[in-house]
């Protein structure tokens, strides 16, 4: 199959050719023909997939192709929602790259930045807006955003926002939409918690899924390295100096481990940077622009923020330390083995971790293979001792969202987007890959539920 018989418009199809692809992910040809026709969809694809540009690319068509509803002016006619700021990034630069033939406006919203600038650019009206939950409701408690042309809603890693604690933020929004819109959720794995979520939100969706639930990239080779506590740093600088591996992604479960693990292997010499929801969006991003340039070989991240790094055949994830919650795993290794390339994930388990280790083979139901470094042979005698965790913030948990640095949030400020839930870091997108009206006679509550609206 080709991108010319998905039924995409001649410049949206010049735009795919320009970034080089003729032939769409399965995910993309799933799921773009169903959103051309107006359909409600509920799509779960593992990380790498493409998944971004497979609603970006209809998404763009349906607004070129539909009719102006509110002449004299330009109001946001397309909400797409990210639970962090460098998947908001991810994701506007999608639509800004597959809709530059196309005579659309678009830009992004979130925290960690100065807020005015957001605002001169929604002044001047937009047609597409990325966003992160929480600045997105700065701007509206400022009154500097309008909501109430959306045509079509998009969640785009909705797992992650009901994780993050987002669930009463995307019910306010939800609220300031219009009843009558197309909504599309896109998620990396289907939890019970989405289920329930489509269940409320969506009507008569259509349900995608390219990949079995919680399952890691086929083209990455997973390993584990059992090793003390103690000496992970160590084997860490030992693998990349031994391996000349140049580019590695490295998992720690706090922003203080990312920032000490990052000191660590620059005084053993090796290039490295930390990048967490305490650092600034400015610092992140060159964090991160150093990384991908190569100046920087290795970079430390929290599962938060790694959410929406989308680096071109990344060769190497490290598990420094597993995460509390096994699906976070997939995530994790998800980074590397996109776009048809191949990957591998280290993870470095210590006698601790070995609960952790469990709950990740069982989610993916096999054993991985573990692999001892001569010279790094685990000491029996060693004890395991307690892994501090932080609760999660489910979706409906009564307690408030939190922040990156795992504290609770306050009242939010209008000009401080870093404090609010949406200034998060993190996320992932796709690889880049890539007429219908929404869906008649239908109708939302304030929750979001759907009902059939009275014939005319």
């Amino acid at each position: 199959m080709s991108f010319d018989t998905l039924g995409l418009s001649a410049e949206l199809l010049r735009a795919v050719a320009d970034q080089g692809y003729s032939e769409p992910t399965p995910v993309q040809s799933k799921a773009i023909p169903v959103i051309l026709q107006g359909r409600d969809i509920l799509a779960g694809a593992q990380t790498g997939t493409g998944k971004t540009a497979g609603f970006t690319l209809p998404l763009l068509q349906c607004l070129s192709t539909r009719p102006q509803q509110h002449p004299g002016r330009r109001p946001v006619r397309a909400l797409i929602l990210t639970p962090t700021r460098e998947l908001a990034a991810q994701v506007a630069e999608s639509v800004n790259t597959y809709g530059r033939h196309l005579p659309l406006t678009s830009t992004v919203i979130f925290g960690g930045v100065k807020i005015n600038p957001q605002i001169q650019k929604l002044r001047r009206g937009v047609d597409i807006l990325v966003a992160t939950p929480g600045r997105l409701l700065d701007h509206v408690s400022q009154k500097t955003l309008d909501l109430s042309a959306v045509e079509i809603l998009v969640l785009d890693e909705a797992d992650r926002m009901l994780d993050m604690g987002f669930l009463p933020d995307i019910r306010r929004i939800l609220a300031l939409l219009p009843q009558q819109r197309q909504n599309l959720l896109f998620s990396a794995t289907y939890s019970d918690d989405i289920r329930r979520l489509a269940d409320k939100l969506l009507d008569a969706p259509v349900q995608i899924e390219v990949a079995r639930r919680n399952t890691p990239a086929e083209l990455v080779s997973q390993v584990i390295h059992p090793v003390d506590r103690e000496r992970k740093r160590e084997l860490l600088s030992f693998m990349v100096g031994a391996e000349n591996w140049r580019q590695v992604l490295v998992f720690t479960r706090t922003k203080h481990g990312a920032n000490r693990l990052s000191g660590q292997l620059e005084k053993d010499g090796i290039s490295s940077a930390a990048i967490h929801g305490n650092k600034s969006q400015g610092a992140r991003t060159r964090a991160l622009a150093d990384f991908k340039r190569g100046e920087v070989r290795v970079l430390v991240a929290t599962d938060i923020a790694a959410r929406g790094l989308d680096i071109d055949q990344l060769p190497h994830v490290v598990n420094y330390e597993l995460p509390n919650v096994a699906e976070d795993y997939v995530h994790r290794i998800g980074r590397t083995g996109r776009a048809g390339n191949e990957g591998q994930a280290v993870s470095l388990v210590c006698v601790d971790e070995h609960q952790l280790l469990g709950g990740i083979e069982r989610l993916l139901k096999r054993d991985l293979p573990k692999v001892v470094i001569p010279g790094y042979e685990p000491d029996p005698s060693i004890r395991a001792e307690p892994i501090l965790r932080r609760s999660n913030v489910r979706a409906g948990a009564k307690s408030k969202p939190r922040n990156g640095s795992g504290q609770q949030q306050g009242r939010r400020s209008g000009g401080n987007g870093g404090a609010s839930a949406g200034s998060r870091s993190g996320g992932s997108a796709g690889h880049g890959q890539p007429k219908g009206a929404p869906g008649a006679n239908r109708s939302r509550t304030f929750s979001g539920k759907p009902r059939r609206r009275p014939a005319a």
